[in-house]
């Protein structure tokens, strides 16, 4: 249950502003708020959540005990690097308007940001790794229909650059307590 919970709120949280959200955003604003952008964002979220996942889960699964509190440490600290990296929305211009093209750019941004590294970390460090997957799927549903529902313009009004390098500190914090933690066996 707590993997479920924490993944579910860090997923969202760690998701605001990023990349995918603010490519959702963007296209909910070109394309009139389609329900069709709102699914292809969901069913990516939910794909990259159960990637990430299964990877978490299937990598510990064959570490010792120290090595796999090690790598939830290196997920953490990658996950606070991409959040401190600067978030950059250029106009994208999609000619067919293809829900299947946007899904894919959707997919590959997802699978390398801060929020799916999360559930990486969590799914490697849980007992039962498929409550990370649901939270962190859920959470990532929802960061996609703020993104929807709110439009770019409105997004870039919020303090997003702060926001994630207020989370960035946290997170490499947490990755050097647990980096440490399994080096040195403190607790």
């Amino acid at each position: 249950m707590d993997s479920f919970l924490l993944c579910l709120i860090l997923t969202f949280t760690i998701a605001l502003g990023g990349r995918e959200q603010l490519i959702v955003a963007q296209f909910s604003t070109e394309l009139e708020r389609t329900g069709g952008l709102l699914v292809t964002g969901a069913i990516c979220a939910i794909v990259s959540a159960g990637v990430m996942a299964y990877a978490g889960a299937s990598i510990a699964a064959i570490l010792p005990q120290r090595a796999a509190n090690m790598l939830v440490a290196f997920a953490l600290g990658f996950a606070a690097i991409e959040l401190a990296w600067r978030v950059k929305v250029k106009p994208m211009k999609e000619p067919t308007r293809s829900y299947i093209a946007i899904g894919a750019v959707l997919l590959f941004r997802q699978i390398g940001d801060a929020a799916r590294f999360v559930i990486f970390a969590f799914a490697a460090a849980a007992v039962y790794p498929t409550t990370a997957m649901i939270g962190g799927a859920i959470g990532g549903v929802v960061a996609v229909a703020l993104g929807w529902s709110l439009g770019l313009s409105t997004l870039q009004k919020w303090p997003l650059r702060a926001i994630r390098l207020t989370l960035a500190v946290g997170m490499m914090f947490a990755a050097l307590v647990i980096g440490l933690n399994a080096r040195f066996m403190f607790l």
